[in-house]
């Protein structure tokens, strides 16, 4: 079985995050940049199937610029087979639409039995990624899974609904996402990031693919303005001079916060 594992290079979580308001694009050299954990743990469960079962590989993939191969070889590192990485400056500021459309040509040449993703990024935080690439590739989605367990021939998981839980099966070969819900990552220790250095990593630009993207002339989804988030501003600060209590009514009610 081969298992593709999609991987994000994300601003550090617990930096500060800006945006370039000429773009509009995060402005990711102002803060470390990591892979996003929740990829991690798609990873994780990965590596789980593939220990358990002999013969599996497991890929990790990435679009991103050239700066995000460091970020990647961490998936090698942790015990992933190969990498790919698709770099192009074509791609810089695409929307989920062309990075979906992307990633499925990525898809379609590496080939693949099963593709876990992450249900959401933490910088963009779109959650439809997984969806759109099943859409393309024409192939099953199990999405936003809690619980999942691999088998040679399908997937199932469980799934969390308004109304409770959900139990979804899928027939491989199929794109499925999982949530936080699932194990952390483990740690890649030192002979993994030796041997990773020695493992196959492919660079694949948009003519390796045959894909035409040009989002600066055709976006899927267009950005009508940005602007810095305004200052916080100060509470009301309400001073006891005996009549604190009515003071508070009031402002809750002017406020319909009562």
């Amino acid at each position: 079985m081969k298992i593709v594992v999609l991987l994000k290079e994300v601003p550090d979580t617990w930096g500060d995050r800006t945006l370039d308001l000429e773009t509009g694009l995060a402005a990711r050299d102002a803060s470390e940049r990591v892979l996003d954990e929740i990829g991690e743990r798609a990873l994780e469960a990965a590596l789980t199937y593939s220990e358990a079962n002999e013969g599996t590989e497991v890929v990790v993939m990435t679009m991103a610029s050239d700066a995000a191969a460091a970020s990647l070889r961490k998936g090698l590192a942790m015990g992933a087979h190969s990498a790919v990485q698709i770099t192009d400056d074509a791609l810089r500021g695409a929307d989920l639409g062309v990075t979906a459309r992307v990633l499925a040509a990525a898809l379609r040449r590496t080939g693949f039995d099963l593709v876990i993703t992450g249900n959401l990024s933490t910088d963009g935080s779109g959650g439809v990624l997984p969806a759109m690439l099943a859409e393309h590739l024409g192939v099953p989605q199990a999405t936003a899974l809690s619980a999942l367990e691999i088998s040679a021939d399908g997937v199932s998981g469980t799934r969390a609904t308004d109304f409770g839980t959900a139990s979804v099966t899928a027939a491989l070969p199929a794109v499925i996402s999982i949530t936080e819900a699932l194990p952390d990552a483990r740690f890649a220790n030192f002979k993994g990031i030796m041997a990773a250095k020695k493992k196959p990593f492919e660079t694949l630009s948009l003519a390796d693919l045959d894909v035409d993207v040009d989002p600066a002339s055709a976006p899927q989804s267009i950005m009508t303005a940005v602007a810095q988030k305004p200052p916080r501003q100060a509470g009301t600060k309400i001073i006891d001079e005996g009549d604190a209590g009515e003071k508070l009514a009031a402002f809750l009610i002017e406020n319909r916060l009562a």
